[in-house]
C-alpha cells in the first residue's frame, strides 16, 4: 500500500484509493465517498465502506466528504479502530468522530449536525430523530462531512475504517424543540445550590436527563447547568425535568485540545465550536460568543491530567473559574493554590474590585457511581431565575461545599458597624480593626483556616463532632488585604490529606 506525503491511506468500498485534497495545518480532506444519483424506493439502503490509516502527528482533524443524494432520509456511519498494545506512558490509539452537514466544516459551526466524541461507534441522523449527541433536521442533498478527531495516536499508527449507510424515502417532519424555563419558583434573595458541570448520555455521560434531574434534587440543588462535550444536542430533552423546584440552564462543555471551558446558562440552541488550540488565537471568538448567548465562560478543571485538560488560553476571557472538579484530588489542591495567586495579583494590581476572578466547584458527574451536587457552588442570587444567579456567580458571592449538609454564614465587620459578605469589600481605613466571623453547619471535626494574600494567618482547632461551630478572628485591612475560609477535614478524606469539605470566595478589606 502507498502512502501520500502526509503518510495517511484512505481506500473506498472497493479497495481503490481516494483522491487527498489537503485542508488548513490543523486538519485534512479526504477524497469523496459518493453515491448513486438518488432513488424514490422507500427504504432502499447503499452502503459505502472507507479504510485507511493515520499516523502520528495527524492533524487534529480529519474530515472525509460523502455526496448525499437526493431522496435520503437517514444518514448512519458506523467506525472501528485499532487499539493496539503501546509501551508504559506512551499514548494509544483514541480517534472522536461527529458530522457536518452540506452547509459545510467552517469554524463557527454552521454545518454542525453532531459529536459523540469516543463515547460511541456508530450513529445515525434523520428529520424527526437523531443518536444522543447529534442533531435531528431535513437530510439535504449536498457534500456533508464525517469528522475525524484523532486525539491520541499510537506509534504503530490508527487504521481506521467507516461504514456509511444511506437510506432512501419520505423524511419525516423536524420536532419543534422546547427548552426549560429560565425561571423557578425561588426565595427572593436567598443561597441558592448548584452544579454547573454535569454529562448525560447526550455526550459521554450514561446518565438520561430524568436520572440526573432526580438526583441533582436527592443533592438538595436549586438549579443546574448542562454541559455535555462539544454539542448542544440535549437542550431540547430537558424541558420536562424541570420545574418549580430546579433551575435547569443549558450550555456545553467546550472541548479543546488545550483545556475545557463551561459554557454556563447560554441560550437554548446555542453551539459553540472547540476545534482550534490556544495558538490559534481564536478562544476570545468563542468567548464573547458565549457572552453573546448570555451564558458564563468558566475554565473547567484547569490542572487536570487528562490529555488535553490542562488550561493554556488564560484567564483574560473568564467569569469565574472551577477550582473544584469531583471529588477533592492534587489537581484541585493545584488549582485552588493557583487561584489564590490570582487573588494576590489583583489586590497587587490595585485593581482587585474589577480584576479578581470568582471560583466555583461542580461535580463534573459521567455515571454511577459518579455523585451529582460533589462538590456544589452555593450562590446568594435576588431570585432562582438564569440571570440572577449568573449574577450572584460573576460577583462572587458564593462558596463551595462537598455536600448539601454543609452550611456557611462568612461576614466581616469594621468598628462602626461596617459589614461585608462574601464578594463583597469592606471599606476600612488600613488600621481600621476588622472582625471576621465564620458559623459553619455540617463540617464534623473540621478546621478552618483564614487565607489572605499573606497566606494562611489563622487555623481553628476542630469544630466539635456536631459539625456546627462559629470561628472568629481579629484583623486590619493592612495586615489582610482579603480574606477567605477554607474547611478542612481532620483526616484523609481521599488522596489530599486534610481534603476540603468548603471555601469561599473572599472578602476584600480597605480602601
Amino acid at each position: 500500500m502507498c502512502e501520500d506525503e502526509h503518510g495517511i491511506e484512505s481506500f473506498d468500498g472497493i479497495g481503490r484509493r481516494a483522491l487527498f485534497v489537503t485542508g488548513a495545518a490543523a486538519a485534512l480532506t479526504l477524497g469523496s465517498v459518493t453515491f448513486a444519483s438518488g432513488s424514490d424506493a422507500t427504504d432502499r439502503t447503499e452502503t459505502r465502506t472507507v479504510s485507511g490509516t493515520l499516523p502520528t502527528g495527524s492533524p487534529d482533524f480529519v474530515y472525509l466528504p460523502v455526496e448525499i443524494p437526493r431522496g435520503v432520509r437517514e444518514i448512519h456511519v458506523a467506525y472501528t479502530y485499532d487499539k493496539p498494545s503501546v509501551p508504559a506512558g506512551t499514548a494509544g490509539n483514541a480517534l472522536d468522530i461527529g458530522v457536518f452537514d452540506e452547509r459545510g466544516t467552517a469554524l463557527g459551526g454552521e454545518g454542525f449536525r453532531g459529536w459523540s466524541g469516543g463515547a460511541r461507534t456508530e450513529f445515525f441522523v434523520r428529520a424527526d430523530d437523531a443518536t444522543p449527541g447529534y442533531i435531528p433536521g431535513r437530510i439535504r442533498p449536498g457534500t456533508w462531512h464525517i469528522a475525524l478527531g484523532p486525539y491520541t495516536v499510537a506509534p504503530q499508527g490508527l487504521p481506521y475504517e467507516i461504514t456509511i449507510t444511506l437510506t432512501y424515502g419520505e423524511q419525516d417532519a423536524a420536532p419543534v424543540p422546547a427548552y426549560p424555563p429560565s425561571r423557578a419558583k425561588g426565595r427572593g434573595r436567598a443561597w441558592y445550590r448548584g452544579d454547573c458541570h454535569l454529562h448525560s448520555w447526550y455526550s459521554d455521560g450514561r446518565r438520561t436527563p430524568a436520572e440526573i434531574a432526580a438526583l441533582a434534587r436527592a443533592a438538595g440543588l436549586d438549579f443546574i447547568n448542562t454541559s455535555d462535550h462539544n454539542t448542544h444536542s440535549s437542550h431540547p430533552h430537558w424541558a420536562d425535568q424541570a420545574g418549580d423546584d430546579l433551575l435547569i440552564m443549558l450550555g456545553e462543555e467546550v472541548t479543546t485540545r488545550n483545556g475545557h471551558v463551561v459554557a454556563l446558562g447560554t441560550d437554548p440552541g446555542t453551539f459553540v465550536d472547540w476545534r482550534y488550540r490556544a495558538r490559534d488565537n481564536r478562544f476570545g471568538r468563542f468567548a464573547r460568543q458565549i457572552r453573546r448567548a448570555g451564558g458564563l465562560v468558566v475554565p473547567a478543571h484547569p490542572h487536570a491530567t487528562c490529555v488535553g485538560c490542562g488550561w493554556k488560553f488564560g484567564f483574560g476571557e473568564a467569569d469565574a473559574v472551577e477550582v473544584w472538579n469531583g471529588p477533592y484530588t492534587p489537581d484541585d489542591e493545584v488549582t485552588l493554590a493557583d487561584w489564590d495567586n490570582t487573588l494576590v495579583a489583583a489586590v497587587r494590581s490595585g485593581n482587585a474590585d474589577r480584576s479578581w476572578l470568582p471560583a466555583m466547584g461542580n461535580s463534573d458527574a459521567h455515571r454511577d457511581p459518579d455523585p451529582v451536587g460533589t462538590p456544589q457552588t452555593v450562590v446568594l442570587a435576588d431570585d432562582l431565575t438564569r440571570e440572577a444567579i449568573q449574577e450572584g456567580l460573576r460577583a462572587g458571592r458564593s462558596y463551595v461545599a462537598e455536600s448539601k449538609l454543609v452550611s456557611l454564614t462568612f461576614s466581616a465587620a469594621g468598628a462602626k458597624g461596617e459589614h461585608a459578605g462574601i464578594g463583597e469589600r469592606l471599606r476600612v481605613a488600613h488600621d481600621t480593626p476588622v472582625a471576621v466571623r465564620l458559623e459553619a453547619t455540617g463540617v464534623p471535626r473540621c478546621t478552618v483556616r483564614f487565607v489572605t494574600d499573606q497566606g494562611v494567618l489563622f487555623t481553628s482547632a476542630p469544630l466539635p463532632v456536631s459539625g456546627s461551630g462559629t470561628v472568629e478572628w481579629n484583623t486590619t485591612a493592612q495586615y489582610a488585604a482579603y480574606v477567605r475560609a477554607e474547611l478542612r477535614h481532620e483526616t484523609a478524606a481521599g488522596p489530599v490529606p486534610g481534603a476540603l469539605a468548603a471555601f469561599t470566595n473572599p472578602i476584600f478589606l480597605g480602601t
